[in-house]
């Protein structure tokens, strides 16, 4: 009985099991491929675009002024701030200095002496004129009158100028601007001792009205330059750049574009870069001498196929994009571009062709051999 029992066990197990195969494989049967995944795509066609170069860059004012005292003193009062824009003329330091003074003073001292014995000496002249003529006295009393008058009045001319540079140096206890720009920092306060020898100035003016950017180009892309105009002339291709871009420190791309100046006389034996020089206006004040950037170089491309930069991706230092066949099948694509993007996109050098489509985002989630579903069929357009 007991073994009854456990054969109708084992045969209703073994039941049950052959029952939840046969589900099984019934399910998978039933299941079929899964469906095309969605995926925006893009159809690639020759577009008219632009390349850019970047170069590090540091900024200076148009022109820079180091404000030095030209006399020994104290810094009695000072007119302007830190960061303040001034005219030409303005007056920015008074220094305090008595020697000054007292030399005005000495000298006016001695222009009034010098004047009175000129005075003395034409009346003595005046006095012996008829006494001659009158045959009183002789000829050389009337010329020794002549030489002592032409001697006083040297000597007033020298006392003079005396004056004038007593004067002028009093002027320079008081320092105005020699142009208009913007004050740079305040090394001295008020009280402080100053001198010509200080290897600080008083301050930096900065006249940022325009500004020139420095920047370096290496001596190939130099040499390019060069013979890309046809003549091998520095100056021909200097005109034929075009206008330049800034961007700030914070990425924001300057309103102004700017122009290429001049370019260094010699490379730099260490680093092998030839320093340039770029022209921006800066009305507005908003760049500061002193303040990094970079400086962009555009070039335009014809006729190039575009693909974002956010369609591709890299293995083992390759770039790829994933093509979608006539059937909607991925397929990984290495490609080659140019070695600098075009804005946020690259310029595809090989690998694609015009019409062939490509997924634009989210790569990344593809393998190869999956179904697609477009979702939407664009035109890959210029880059900016």
């Amino acid at each position: 009985m007991i073994q009854d029992i456990r054969s109708v066990t084992r045969a209703g197990l073994a039941a049950a099991m052959l029952a939840v195969l046969a589900g099984c494989g019934q399910g998978n049967q039933n299941a079929g491929p899964s469906a095309p995944q969605e995926f925006p795509v893009i159809t690639l066609a020759p577009r008219d675009a632009e390349i850019y170069f970047d170069y590090p860059a540091t900024v200076r004012g148009q022109q820079n002024v180091d404000i030095r005292p030209k006399i020994d003193g104290y810094i009695s009062q000072i007119f302007v701030d830190e960061g303040a824009k001034v005219k030409k003329g303005q007056l920015l330091f008074r220094i305090s200095n008595p020697i000054y003074e007292q030399e005005v003073i000495t000298a006016q001292a001695s222009v009034k002496r010098a004047e009175t014995a000129v005075n003395t000496a034409q009346m003595k002249v005046t006095k012996t004129e008829p006494l001659v003529k009158k045959g009183i006295i002789s000829e050389f009393d009337l010329q020794t009158a002549h030489l002592e008058l032409e001697a006083r009045q040297a000597e007033l001319a020298q006392a003079r100028a005396a004056l004038r540079n007593a004067g002028t140096n009093l002027g320079y206890t008081t320092i105005y601007s020699p142009a208009a720009g913007v004050i740079g920092a305040l090394p001295y306060k008020a009280g402080s001792l100053v001198s010509s020898t200080a290897e600080q100035p008083l301050t930096v003016l900065s006249d940022i009205s325009n500004v020139h950017v420095y920047f370096s180009f290496s001596e190939k892309q130099f040499l390019d330059l060069v013979d890309h105009t046809g003549n091998g002339s520095v100056e021909e291709a200097l005109k034929q750049l075009p206008p330049v871009q800034l961007v700030l420190a914070n990425g924001n791309v300057y309103r102004e574009k700017g122009i290429i100046e001049t370019t260094g006389g010699q490379i730099n034996s260490g680093t092998g870069a030839i320093s340039m020089r770029a022209l921006f206006s800066n009305k507005a004040g908003i760049i500061r001498s002193g303040s990094s950037a970079t400086v962009r170089i555009s070039q335009p491309v014809k006729n190039a196929l575009i693909v974002p930069a956010k369609a591709t991706y890299e293995v083992q230092g390759k770039k790829f994009v994933v093509k979608i066949d006539s059937t909607g099948t991925a397929h990984s694509v290495e490609i080659n571009v140019n070695a600098l993007p075009a804005g946020d996109s690259f310029i595809v050098k090989s690998g694609l062709t015009t019409g062939d489509r490509i997924v634009s985002e989210d790569v990344g989630a593809i393998k190869d051999g999956d179904k697609i579903k477009p979702k939407s069929i664009v035109t890959a357009t210029a880059a900016r």
